[in-house]
């Protein structure tokens, strides 16, 4: 706005007022969605959780490369020994420097605490939450990854449609055409909500690497990565999982195993024989989007 009022010869209050109202006549700006302040909350907890988790980890990588020069290794440790594995390498050390140790390890066990704390409460609030734990029915999709996506979308009738989150949440490939000779397809647009993206991400990874149960999603992502690369699978199964999301929050249903990927005849038979190993009374209903 600033850039385009700056064009006026004479600035004035009339021209400023006269200039914004032809701006918005020519649509240069959208209307914005603001949040309801519930979702600001959760918003406000997940990054809140997310800093103290991110200062935690750097504590202690810095805390493992200060004993690593003078030869003190920690090893493999869990978050919750990691304090006494500390106090074990330093027991019979230097005062200064076993001072300086014991300083970080201060803050760091405040950080824990408070970490811990906020957790706990992302924890009662997913548990407390129908929507949150219908999301977390996919393979893949944690407690962090279905409150993030429900405080991004915050209500689902936004969207006319499911396959647009993707868009929204910038997980699409940026396009740049010129004329009929430069045409082409670049990196994810990563536009939208970060935090939504970030989760939707390390969802899709947790379902293509972790994950072993099969599902027409989990059977998708390996081809594209056969193709192309494993993070191009990872960007095209979230951009997926976004829809699924979605679709799944406004017609109040379950995951299903067959969801996510064009129905073909060797879809239609693996799950089939999957579903009959297991549970020989269920039937395989493929969804109508498939």
């Amino acid at each position: 706005m600033r850039v385009s009022l700056s064009t006026m010869r004479n600035k004035t209050d009339r021209d400023d007022a006269r200039g914004i109202a032809q701006m918005m006549r020519l649509a240069w700006y959208r209307a914005v969605h603001v949040k309801n302040i519930e979702m600001q909350k959760m918003r406000s907890l997940l990054a809140n959780r997310k800093l103290l988790k991110r200062k935690l980890i750097d504590i202690e990588n810095h805390i493992r490369g200060t004993l690593r020069a003078c030869g003190l290794m920690v090893g493999a440790v869990g978050r919750g020994g990691y304090e006494a594995r500390v106090r074990e390498l330093i027991e019979h050390g230097d005062p200064v420097f076993t001072m300086m140790i014991e300083a970080m390890l201060e803050v760091r066990r405040a950080i824990f605490e408070g970490y811990e704390r906020l957790h706990k409460v992302l924890l009662q609030v997913v548990q407390h939450d129908a929507i949150c734990r219908r999301l977390m029915t996919v393979p893949g999709v944690g407690l962090v990854a279905a409150l993030s996506f429900k405080v991004g979308v915050d209500g689902p009738l936004r969207f006319a449609r499911s396959r647009t989150l993707g868009a929204h949440f910038g997980l699409t490939p940026r396009g740049h055409q010129s004329g009929t000779s430069i045409d082409y397809e670049g990196r994810i647009t990563k536009q939208g909500d970060v935090a939504v993206r970030e989760a939707l991400c390390e969802a899709a990874a947790s379902l293509l690497l972790r994950v072993r149960k099969w599902s027409a999603l989990r059977a998708w992502g390996p081809r594209i990565a056969k193709r192309s690369s494993m993070l191009c699978a990872i960007v095209a199964v979230a951009r997926k999982l976004a829809g699924i999301l979605h679709r799944m929050w406004v017609g109040e249903t379950d995951f299903h195993v067959g969801f996510g990927a064009k129905a073909t005849q060797r879809l239609r038979l693996k799950p089939a024989k999957y579903l009959l190993q297991e549970h020989e009374s269920l039937t395989l209903v493929l969804h109508p989007a498939c």
